[in-house]
């Protein structure tokens, strides 16, 4: 299990860090249209929502009585659902500044990193129960790697579409 994952988080990050890396810094913090976030705000926003992770994983757990991969399927339904538009909580909106790229990229490569750590050296089937996702109850371990994962993803798809937007101009 701990090969498919790391391998999950690998691929994830890399096409994460593969669009990241076709903006210029202007096109990084350009509004791309009315009521958007910039790709640096985006960016931002998958930061927010992706760290802690290791501090979380060490608080308090205990056995999981399902399994442990149970919620996947659900957050991938809603999150990869493009159609479906969310609002974010503000603890996760990202602040309107303008953002370095590479201040940017080297805080991903460290969520990253701490993924892959987490996924080597965690039990990914404890539950955690410090902190929830409202709507979902508690996850495991494994869950919340894929969470993180699942909502980088749909966030990649929206950052290509930022720089086909901000290309086309």
């Amino acid at each position: 299990m701990k090969t498919i994952v790391q391998k999950d988080i690998v691929e994830t990050f890399k096409k994460l860090n593969g669009i990241l890396s076709e903006f210029s810094e202007i096109e990084l913090n350009t509004v791309p249209y009315k009521g958007s976030w910039t790709a640096a705000q985006t960016t931002q926003h998958i930061i927010l929502v992706c760290s802690g992770y290791p501090e979380l994983f060490a608080g308090k757990t205990e056995k999981t009585a399902r399994k442990p991969d149970e919620k996947i399927k659900e957050i991938e339904s809603i999150f990869l659902d493009f159609k479906t538009k969310m609002d974010a909580p503000d603890f996760i909106k990202p602040e309107i500044k303008d953002y370095s790229k590479n201040s940017l990229t080297l805080t991903l490569l460290n969520i990253e990193s701490d993924l892959l750590n987490a996924s080597e050296t965690c039990d990914l089937t404890l539950t955690c129960l410090d902190f929830e996702v409202p709507g979902f109850g508690k996850f495991t371990i494994l869950e919340w790697i894929y969470f993180g994962l699942i909502h980088v993803q749909r966030h990649t798809k929206q950052l290509q579409d930022i720089f086909n937007y901000a290309t086309k101009l």
